[in-house]
């Protein structure tokens, strides 16, 4: 990729800024910023999402022919610098970066005639059936159980820390089939409308005050056959194809480069004496720090990018180390963060959204959110894949252990 923009490039860079200074209303930008959870609210992110589709920017991955915004990786590059950089919401990638490349290769033409638009406007809002109480990284021991009766499968089983399902309609999952062959062998990959009889959700409060995941109990849950996308039996090839858009599949640099911002601007305000924090030395150095690692992690992107911007599926290793890093130094920002606050960290507001409340805030909006965003923090290298089992993928392909 040519790093220098050419004019086309320059004059795109001005109409993404143009859009952003249009349409990312003060309103917009204060409620993702009060938002400590992974991903934004359905309220804040859909009504986003829906600003984009309107401009045909909604999917920057999507090829043209499915209603994506058929950018090249440079202009892919530009409208997430921009963005993390404005203070855009972040958009739900369950649709967009998930459910939606595995419909868009494997499902039938009636899945994507259906569920492709729906995506795209932001008129469905899915979640991930994936990890169980006994099955997280070794998913393939997962016992959510779909029996075949006619045109239907009866599903009986649970899902945990399934992030949104108290706002999703529809759910991707895998379910156990079969029991012959290898573990593997027996799962299938199936869309589930969530207000099928017999489903029901338990909120699971995390650590850092939010009700962002749940527990999803299927109890005699009739979906049809024609739900299923592939064949049957072949979910787990399916879900690991998904898994490297979930964690290699968005540029992530760009956000930790706005949050870093953010650390530093609350540096900038808060003084060890006469001097401001971000002067001192080793607040300065492990800003430093943490500016390279971005650095070097936006290469790693842009090179997935530019195999995604060639019609290849970004890798397993590639994604494994895209989201190992990006979990890490997103976990190195939230730190530093609780850092510069000192004793102001341990302020705690339990109270959510913190952007509803309307009456002052213990602290101020910029500090408010550090100590959330650090507890909420603590599962990126869990969720997705844990930081041991990328490692693990990492060593088995590249170095051959």
């Amino acid at each position: 990729m040519e790093l220098a923009f050419t004019p086309d490039e320059i004059a795109f860079q001005n109409e993404v800024r143009a859009f952003l200074a249009a349409h990312l209303t003060p309103d917009i930008k204060r409620s993702h910023a009060l938002t400590p959870s992974v991903f934004s609210d359905p309220p804040v992110g859909n009504h986003w999402q829906k600003l984009l589709y309107a401009k045909g920017w909604a999917a920057p991955l999507w090829p043209k022919e499915y209603g994506g915004a058929g950018w090249t990786l440079a202009q892919r590059y530009i409208w997430e610098v921009e963005s993390a950089l404005a203070g855009a919401p972040s958009v739900t990638p369950m649709g967009l970066r998930m459910v939606g490349p595995v419909i868009m290769k494997f499902g039938t033409q009636a899945q994507k005639d259906f569920y492709l638009p729906r995506i795209l406007k932001a008129e469905d809002y899915w979640c991930q059936g994936y990890s169980e109480p006994g099955s997280g990284s070794d998913l393939a021991s997962l016992k959510t159980r779909a029996v075949r009766d006619g045109d239907h499968y009866v599903i009986n089983g649970s899902k945990i820390w399934t992030t949104h399902a108290h706002y999703a309609n529809r759910m991707f999952a895998l379910v156990r089939t079969s029991d012959e062959g290898k573990k593997q062998d027996g799962i299938s990959f199936i869309l589930i409308d969530m207000d099928t009889p017999g489903i029901s959700v338990r909120p699971i409060l995390t650590i850092g005050g939010d009700h962002e995941v749940n527990q999803v109990f299927f109890d005699d849950v009739r979906v049809p056959v024609a739900n299923r996308v592939g064949a049957e039996g072949q979910g787990w090839s399916y879900g690991k194809y998904l898994l490297e858009f979930e964690r290699g599949g968005a540029m992530s640099s760009g956000r930790l480069r706005g949050a870093l911002r953010h650390v530093e601007k609350i540096a900038a305000h808060y003084r060890d004496g006469e001097r401001p924090l971000i002067e001192d030395p080793a607040i300065s150095l492990r800003l430093s720090q943490v500016e390279i690692d971005i650095d070097a992690l936006e290469m790693t992107e842009l090179r997935i990018m530019s195999s995604l911007q060639t019609g290849q599926n970004p890798g397993s290793v590639s994604s494994s180390l895209a989201k190992l890093r990006n979990s890490e130094i997103k976990q190195a920002i939230t730190s530093l963060a609780v850092d510069v606050l000192g004793e102001d960290a341990l302020v705690w507001e339990p109270r959510r959204p913190l952007y509803e409340l309307n009456e002052p805030l213990p602290l101020e909006e910029d500090a408010i959110t550090a100590l959330p965003e650090y507890l909420n923090g603590r599962a990126y290298t869990i969720f997705g894949g844990t930081s041991e089992v990328q490692r693990d993928i990492i060593a088995k392909v590249v170095i051959g252990l």
